[in-house]
């Protein structure tokens, strides 16, 4: 009788006590794994906030150096025009630089004699006092610079030589332009500005955007802001990258958030595009997938080990769904921003800015000898500024909305661009490329036809990529050039000019 009690005594302890253990063991188990969890969250979290903060930095110094070279080539485009209108007075000047604004959208283009003075659409100053640039005995090569005007806001100052061009009969040494950081900034607030910061800064820190990056940054000079949360090694370091354009990243704890913020230089200027997320953004969302499931554990803890992972499996399953609405929605976001910011307002056809993308990606395919067959296309509507004069602008739309729909017709399988005010572009490749040459002479008759109809008129210049090209801007100057010539012969037949 002791002997069973024994027994039963020793039976209950040991199932009491290995009950207990067994509990213990899985309570720190799911501690443990709930530890292992969240620091793999904050390595997931750091990688992740490094990846996109990289790809965003980069696409919009790719943005700012896109819209200079662009600049660039219409201030050349510029130049041409005004040395071949041939001005013979100021105010003849003043209308040409005018017209060159309007057509290219060029900002406050203006040009620069041989004794300094600076001729632009309203007026002519003397600029050696307020323009940096120039003090150069010589400008052999673009400049680009930052100027602050009479404490207006900072704009970025654009400088190209111009050789060979006089006119009132006194050479003219430089052309430039100057953009208002405050539209560069507006071009690049493509993002959700809610949970990511970017701004622009000098190689000293300085912050040329006047946006503010986080709230610990702000607005305030980079180095200065963050002297308090990094070491000086660190500090020391980031500031020479800057010295130095060099790309990098640093990540800083604030209020108890870490801070990730990404820099990288901008080609062909002094300046350092920086953007910045609080880690706890993204933590928020992963971590609060991980308290649920840490919950759900204890409450489950009774259960066996194949329920607990099976809940682990629907609530990861969950979170993977989550997540890709998510993603799927950013992505039609970003699809139709992206959409928006490459279609023209008047006519639906893609811009200049379409053009630039698709410019840089076929320039990438020529190098690498990807593409074989390719033929530019370049159309000016003829006398846009006649009907703007006569009509009024609203027939100046219509006019080159009618041209628009024509083109587009007829190079049903090309890619139409409007890049200028009366400027297209058509880019064909495929059964485009095949059938250029019967669509073209369709198109000239046709246009001869409008001529005595009154109807629209587009000159047309055609240019063929060949083995010496090494990018597209080779084959567009061809085009363009044949485009010229063929607007004289349509002037011998009556067609519209901007001067008739």
């Amino acid at each position: 009788m002791a002997q069973k009690k024994i027994s039963r005594r020793t039976f209950v302890l040991t199932a009491v006590f290995g009950s207990l253990l067994i509990m213990a063991m899985v309570i720190a188990n799911s501690v443990w794994a709930s530890n292992q969890t969240s620091t793999a969250t904050d390595e997931a979290v750091s990688a992740v906030s490094s990846f996109y903060l990289e790809a965003m930095a980069d696409r919009r110094a790719k943005t700012i150096a896109n819209l200079i070279n662009s600049s660039f080539e219409q201030m050349e485009k510029a130049v041409a025009y005004i040395a071949d209108e041939g001005a013979d007075s100021q105010e003849a000047l003043r209308d040409s630089i005018g017209k060159v604004e309007s057509l290219l959208g060029l900002s406050r283009f203006a040009l620069v004699d041989e004794d300094n003075i600076v001729y632009t659409q309203y007026t002519t100053y003397s600029g050696g006092s307020r323009h940096t640039f120039l003090s150069e005995a010589e400008i052999t090569g673009r400049i680009i610079s930052t100027v602050s005007l009479y404490g207006s806001s900072k704009q970025l100052c654009l400088t190209s030589p111009t050789r060979g061009l006089s006119i009132l009969n006194k050479p003219i040494k430089a052309c430039f332009v100057q953009l208002d950081i405050k539209d560069i900034v507006d071009l690049l607030a493509f993002d959700n500005q809610d949970s990511t910061n970017f701004a622009l800064y000098t190689r000293k820190g300085g912050n040329l955007s006047g946006t503010e990056l986080g709230s610990v940054i702000s607005n305030r000079n980079l180095f200065d802001a963050i002297q308090a949360f990094v070491p000086q090694d660190v500090l020391r370091e980031k500031r020479k990258d800057f010295e130095t354009a060099k790309e990098g990243s640093l990540r800083f704890a604030s209020d108890g958030m870490e801070e990730t913020l990404v820099y990288v230089p901008i080609q062909g200027t002094d300046w350092e595009m920086a953007v910045l997320i609080r880690e706890n953004i993204i933590q928020d969302q992963i971590r609060d997938i991980s308290e649920k499931t840490l919950a759900n554990s204890r409450k489950q803890i009774i259960f066996t080990t194949v329920s607990v992972l099976a809940l682990a499996v629907v609530l990861l399953f969950q979170y993977w769904k989550l997540s890709r609405d998510k993603l799927n929605a950013e992505k039609e976001t970003s699809r139709a921003l992206h959409i928006m910011a490459n279609t023209d307002s008047l006519t639906g056809i893609r811009n200049k800015h379409a053009y630039a993308e698709n410019e840089a990606l076929i320039n990438r395919q020529i190098q690498s000898g990807e593409i074989e067959k390719l033929a530019v296309v370049i159309g000016d509507v003829n006398g846009l500024k006649y009907v703007n004069d006569t009509q009024g602008h609203a027939a100046g739309d219509k006019l080159i909305k009618d041209a628009s729909s024509m083109i587009c017709r007829a190079f049903s399988h090309g890619a139409v661009f409007r890049i200028g005010g009366d400027e297209f572009v058509v880019l064909l490749q495929g059964e485009g490329f095949d059938t250029m040459d019967e669509v073209i002479s369709a198109l000239n008759r046709k246009v001869e036809a409008n001529i005595q109809e009154d109807k629209v008129v587009i000159s047309f210049g055609c240019a063929i990529l060949t083995p010496q090209d090494r990018q597209l801007r080779d084959v567009f100057e061809r085009a363009d050039n044949m485009m010229y010539e063929r607007k004289k012969a349509l002037k011998q037949m009556g067609a519209k000019t901007r001067d008739t």
